[in-house]
């Protein structure tokens, strides 16, 4: 008989784990990692000059950017600059996208499977928490060496074009950071904050008013 358990830290557990797969993943998608210095004409493409007078500031992500083209009236253009893997500005952003790839990989799964815990709490015998928890950990890690990873690739010709030729590894020169590295940051402290936070869930599925409810034959269980 399938038992639906449902406690506020679980459910707690399950709205932060899909906020930190959801964050992660956007941030990575995302082209503002690096925001480059105001600029009237495109020196980025120098031969694709904006109007004159309108400052911008490009941006630029992990495989794409956004630049402001002279023919666009109005708005701002998107996209990847690397079509393929090998084109993404440097070999060490080539490995933050692997580790972030990776911690976003696991990250998706736990919170797909977080969704099911109200109806599954143990899998091969084994806490679906205390397993889930377990991945969340390995993530972070992964998404801690991306992100240590990133600063390394700023010293990289394409870098250059947006920060000037200051940008050094570890040093963004006339670039600022954008929110999705932020968001990335924030995202990593959720990871961890959710693996440690799994315990709680599973010692609240698990407890003696749980196991009081089960005995006395309820199939829904709902708890505080």
């Amino acid at each position: 008989m399938c038992h639906v358990i449902v406690t506020c830290r679980s459910m707690l557990w399950t709205l932060l784990s899909i906020v930190a797969a959801f964050s992660e993943l956007i941030a990575f998608m995302s082209t503002d990692w690096l925001v480059g210095f105001p600029r009237t004409h495109d020196s980025v493409y120098p031969h694709l000059a904006t109007a004159a007078g309108e400052a911008y500031r490009p941006t630029l992500g992990i495989y794409g950017r956004c630049i402001k083209l002279a023919h666009m009236q109005r708005g701002i253009l998107c996209g990847p600059y690397a079509v393929h893997f090998g084109e993404i500005a440097s070999g060490f952003w080539q490995a933050t996208s692997i580790f972030l790839a990776a911690g976003i990989l696991l990250l998706c799964a736990v919170a797909f499977i977080s969704i099911f815990t109200m109806c599954f709490q143990s899998i091969m015998k084994k806490s679906i928490f205390n397993v889930c928890g377990l991945l969340q950990g390995i993530a972070g890690l992964f998404l801690i060496l991306g992100l240590m990873l990133y600063p390394a690739g700023w010293g990289s010709d394409k870098v250059q074009l947006y920060c000037g030729h200051d940008a050094a590894p570890y040093r963004a020169g006339l670039c600022s950071m954008g929110w999705a590295f932020y968001t990335a940051m924030g995202g990593t402290v959720l990871t961890f904050i959710c693996a440690v936070f799994s315990a709680q869930a599973e010692i609240a599925t698990s407890s003696d008013k749980v196991q009081e409810e089960i005995e006395e034959g309820k199939s829904l269980i709902c708890l505080l």
